[in-house]
Parts: C-alpha cells; sequence; structure tokens
C-alpha cells in the first residue's frame, strides 16, 4: 500500500519514498505510529520497507 502525505502513519518503522507506481527513488524516512507522515512534491508517497521491531 502506497500511504499520501499528510496521513497518519499506521505503522511505525522505515519508509521507502515511491512514485505512485510503488518505485522508490532511493530515499527511506523513520515515521512513528500516530503521527503524519511528512510532506513529499506532488505524485510521491510513501511504503513501508521495515517495520519497528517490538520488544516484550
Amino acid at each position: 500500500m502506497i500511504y499520501r502525505p499528510g496521513q497518519i502513519v499506521p505503522t511505525s518503522g522505515q519508509y521507502a519514498v515511491v512514485n505512485l507506481q510503488g518505485y522508490s527513488i532511493g530515499r527511506e524516512v523513520t515515521v512513528v505510529k500516530g503521527e503524519p507522515f511528512p510532506p513529499v512534491p506532488s505524485g510521491y508517497g510513501f511504503k513501508l520497507v521495515d517495520p519497528t521491531k517490538h520488544w516484550r
């Protein structure tokens, strides 16, 4: 799934910045569940590549 800037992050972790076809442009961001995704240029979004691991 590709998330848009401003949407609420569903899972903490590393997200690749991707075009709308889902291809990475070579950048990743770390975001926290419950926060909004940061702004990116029009036509780009985010795709989860590495969820944060939770310790018990």
